[in-house]
């Protein structure tokens, strides 16, 4: 069966924290949900953004559930990979304090809310996360449920 492909413009999607953890702890819940998606983003070229907001949260989570050493090699690896880490401007953090506040029925961190800020600025139409927040201020979440479809 033919493999139906977003076009290339939307291919972006952009990494949060948990996306990360996901793929490199085998005891996550999420493991293989990752494993499978992140198969996806590589096997069809897909452009992949984070923030440096996103990479200092991770190594924290790192440091915190698997270890200095993995958290460090986190760090070699991010800045060696074709993940393009991006900057928090100040209009995203003004963005983000924003969303925080308006939002009082959600627990929205800083860094969840620059990174919709930043994707809404650059245009990055999907989130790799497990993190219910993205999906719950509105933007399209990755599932291994979308690669299944794509291949039928």
């Amino acid at each position: 069966m033919r493999t139906q492909r977003r076009p290339l413009a939307l291919r972006k999607a952009f990494i949060d924290s948990s996306a990360f953890l996901s793929l490199v702890n085998p005891h996550d819940v999420h493991h293989a949900e990752a494993r499978v998606i992140w198969t996806r983003l590589t096997g069809e070229h897909w452009r992949t953004f984070t923030s440096n907001f996103v990479v200092a949260e991770t190594h924290a989570l790192f440091l915190a559930r698997i270890g200095r050493q993995r958290a460090a090699s986190f760090l070699e690896q991010i800045n060696t990979s074709a993940t393009l880490v991006l900057r928090v401007t100040l209009p995203d953090e003004q963005a983000a304090t924003a969303i925080v506040l308006r939002y009082d029925d959600k627990d929205f961190s800083l860094t969840d809310a620059t990174s919709f800020a930043i994707m809404r600025r650059l245009q990055i139409p999907s989130a790799f996360t497990f993190d219910k927040n993205f999906s719950q201020y509105g933007l399209p979440v990755l599932t291994d449920a979308d690669h299944q479809a794509s291949q039928q």
